[in-house]
């Protein structure tokens, strides 16, 4: 028997270390909102119908938000070691995010200040870019490269 070995692509760690940063802003935001709350939100320059409207949401939606969140950071890191968990991780962090994106779209966010228009954008990019982390870890593990 020979001992067949996948080399890792270049490509593996730029995506891995990308998506590392990219899911760790999520991640940051993620702990700043729920540990500082309105404070953190006022700095971020959101008015004030925008932090009643994430004040009101549900309890439930903290599940898909956690699942976004977390499953996108677990998925890099697991792709940095090359472990094909991150298929199932970034999976999940899909499936997060596109709750969270069906939720405003049913439950629409007040109208937002002309500084801060690109956040009724931001949930399609966030589904768009957690789609993409999932098909490239399928990709990758597809090929041996994700053990």
């Amino acid at each position: 028997m020979t001992d067949m070995t996948v080399k890792t692509p270049w490509h593996l760690w730029a995506v891995g270390v990308i998506s590392l940063l990219w899911n760790g802003y999520g991640a940051y935001d993620f702990i700043m909102t729920t540990t500082q709350g309105e404070a953190y939100m006022r700095g971020m320059g959101m008015t004030q119908p925008m932090i009643d409207y994430f004040n009101a949401m549900p309890m439930w939606m903290y599940g898909p938000w956690t699942l976004g969140v977390w499953g996108a950071v677990l998925g890099s890191i697991l792709l940095l070691l090359r472990n094909r968990l991150a298929v199932w991780a970034f999976a999940a962090s899909l499936l997060g995010a596109v709750a969270s994106l069906v939720f405003g779209l049913v439950h629409p966010m007040p109208e937002l200040p002309e500084a801060m228009a690109m956040m009724k954008w931001m949930p399609w990019v966030i589904v768009v870019v957690a789609a993409l982390l999932a098909w490239y870890a399928r990709s990758m593990a597809k090929k041996g490269v994700l053990r």
